[in-house]
C-alpha cells in the first residue's frame, strides 16, 4: 500500500516495534511504517520526517517518551553522528538479542527455514576490539586536516582524533599522525574531486603480537619526504614494526589499490591464531576481531572431524586463517583464493609453522569448485557479503559434499544461499551460530552448519 505523503519536518510520536538489520528502529505511525535510528524496541519516541517514501517514512529522533531499561549512555561523544556504530546506545545483552534476531528474521522471511538459531556469542570486549582501521582523510581550504568515519547516509567525515572501538594500540596513534599529516602539507583529496593525494589512513595491530602496521593511501607518489618520515615514525613508536604506501588511483569504493610499496620496516607483522603464527599485510583480508573468530576454529574442528575421512576444502581462505589451524590439528585442507598475494602469504604461514598438509591454490572458486570437490568430502566456505555466486552454488549443488560450514558476515545473504542449498532436500540445516564479531554496530557473523541427506 503506498504511503500518504507526509510533509519534511513533520514531528510524529509512534512505538518502535524492533531494531533492523541496519540498527535502525522499526515503528508504526497511523498505519505506516517508520525507520528511525537510535532507538530500541518497546520505546516512545518522538521523530521527525525526513523523507516519504512510497510504502514507508525515515525520520531522525527527536527524544525518547519511555525509554527501554536496555538503554545506555554511549561510550563516544560522536556516537549520535559518525556513522561507524548503530547501537552503541543498546545494553550488551540487547545487542546480541538484536543480532540473533536479526538472523531469525533472515532465514525466516528469505529462506523460509526454521533452523535453530542459537543465542548469540557475545564478546568479552564491547570495546577497543577491532584490529584494524581505514580512516578517509579530508584536507579543509585552511589546510587543517580532518581524519573519521562518514556521517550516517553521507559523505561527510564526522572528525575525530579516538575511536573507542579500535584496539587501544591503534588508536593513540590516530591523533599524532594527523598531526604529522597536517604538518607534511601534502594534498589530501579522498574522493578524487581535484588532483587527488592523500586518501585513507590505514592502522593495523597484531591482537596478540601487538605489532603494528601503518599505511597511507593515496592516488600517487608525489608525497615529498614521504621516506624521512616514515621511518621517523618507525623510531617515534617502537610498536610500529613497518610503513607502507599504497597507492590507489581509482575514483572506487574499494579503499586500496593493488599497488603497494614499502617505505620502512617490514611490510607485514606478525599475530599468532588459534595456535598459529600468520605473517598478515596491510592489503590482506583478516578478521578485524581476533578474539572472536578464534572462536569458530574448535566448531569446526568437530565439525569437520564427525565426517568421513577426506580433504577438506576452505574456499575464499584468504592467507589461511581458517585452514592453518584445522590443518595444525590433523585435517587435510586444500585453500581456494583468487588474490594471488593472500594465497603467498598463505603458503609463506604454512611453511613457518611447518604444516604440511595445508595446500593453497590461487583460483577464481567459482570457477574450479566442482571439480575440486571431487576429491573432497567436506566444504568450508567464508564467502565475501554478497555471499556466494550462482556457480558456486551449483558446482556445490552438484558435487554435494558431506558437509558444508557456511561463515556468513551478512544474514541477508546467508539465507538465500542456504535457501538454495536446502530447498530441494540435498542438505539438512543442523545449526546457526551468531557471533558478535562487531559490537556497537548491527552486524552480526553467522556459522552454519549443513550435512547431506
Amino acid at each position: 500500500m503506498k504511503t500518504k505523503q507526509v510533509p519534511l519536518g513533520t514531528v510524529i510520536e509512534f512505538s518502535i516495534s524492533g531494531v533492523g538489520h541496519d540498527g535502525q528502529g522499526v515503528g508504526r505511525w497511523e498505519d505506516t511504517a517508520v525507520f528511525v535510528p537510535g532507538v530500541l524496541a518497546g520505546e516512545r519516541v518522538v521523530a521527525r520526517v525526513k523523507r516519504s517514501a512510497k510504502r514507508h517514512l525515515e525520520a531522525e529522533l527527536v527524544g525518547v517518551q519511555d525509554p527501554s531499561p536496555h538503554r545506555q549512555k554511549p561510550a563516544c561523544i560522536l556516537a549520535d553522528h559518525c556513522g561507524g556504530c548503530s547501537l552503541q546506545h543498546a545494553s550488551s545483552a540487547a545487542q546480541l538479542e538484536i543480532k540473533a534476531d536479526i538472523v531469525r528474521q533472515s532465514l525466516q522471511r528469505l529462506a523460509k527455514l526454521e533452523a535453530p538459531v542459537h543465542e548469540t556469542w557475545g564478546c568479552s570486549h564491547g570495546l577497543g576490539y577491532r584490529n584494524r582501521a581505514l580512516i578517509p582523510l579530508e584536507r579543509r581550504d585552511d589546510g587543517s586536516l580532518r581524519a573519521g568515519y562518514y556521517r550516517r547516509g553521507s559523505h561527510r567525515i564526522v572528525n575525530m582524533n579516538r575511536c573507542p572501538v579500535l584496539d587501544p594500540r591503534i588508536d593513540e596513534l590516530i591523533a599524532p599522525l594527523k598531526e604529522e599529516l597536517e604538518a607534511s602539507r601534502w594534498p589530501v583529496d579522498v574522493n578524487l574531486s581535484g588532483s587527488g593525494g592523500l586518501r585513507h589512513l590505514g592502522l593495523r595491530v597484531g591482537h596478540h603480537s601487538g605489532e603494528v602496521l601503518i599505511t597511507l593511501i593515496s592516488s600517487h607518489h608525489k608525497l615529498p619526504g614521504l621516506e624521512e618520515r616514515a621511518q621517523d615514525w618507525l623510531k617515534r613508536w617502537p610498536q610500529v614494526v613497518g610503513v607502507t604506501l599504497n597507492v590507489q588511483p581509482k575514483a572506487s569504493n574499494v579503499v586500496m589499490g593493488s599497488d603497494s610499496r614499502l617505505l620502512a620496516g617490514r611490510s607485514w607483522l606478525l599475530e599468532t591464531f588459534a595456535g598459529v603464527d600468520l605473517q598478515i599485510a596491510p592489503e590482506t583480508f583478516f578478521q578485524v576481531n581476533t578474539a572472536q573468530a578464534e572462536r569458530l576454529v574448535a566448531p569446526l574442528q568437530a565439525f569437520f572431524e564427525a565426517g568421513s575421512s577426506g580433504t577438506v576444502i576452505d574456499a575464499y581462505c584468504g592467507i589461511g586463517t581458517f585452514s592453518l589451524p584445522l590443518a595444525k590439528n590433523g585435517l587435510q585442507v586444500l585453500g581456494l583464493e583468487l588474490h594471488g598475494a593472500s594465497v603467498e602469504q598463505a603458503q609463506a604461514n604454512a611453511e613457518r609453522n611447518g604444516i604440511g598438509t595445508a595446500f593453497f591454490e590461487e583460483a577464481d572458486v567459482a570457477s574450479v569448485l566442482a571439480d575440486r570437490l571431487r576429491m573432497a568430502g567436506s566444504l568450508l566456505v567464508d564467502p565475501p557479503r554478497k555471499g556466494l555466486s550462482a556457480e558456486a552454488l551449483a558446482a556445490i549443488q552438484e558435487s554435494k559434499p558431506e558437509r558444508i560450514a557456511y561463515i556468513s558476515c551478512n544474514p541477508s545473504t546467508l539465507a538465500r544461499d542456504l535457501a538454495q542449498l536446502c530447498g530441494d532436500g540435498s542438505y539438512q540445516l543442523l545449526s546457526v551460530q551468531p557471533v558478535d564479531f562487531f559490537p556497537q554496530t548491527s552486524h552480526v557473523e553467522c556459522l552454519a552448519l549443513l550435512v547431506r541427506l
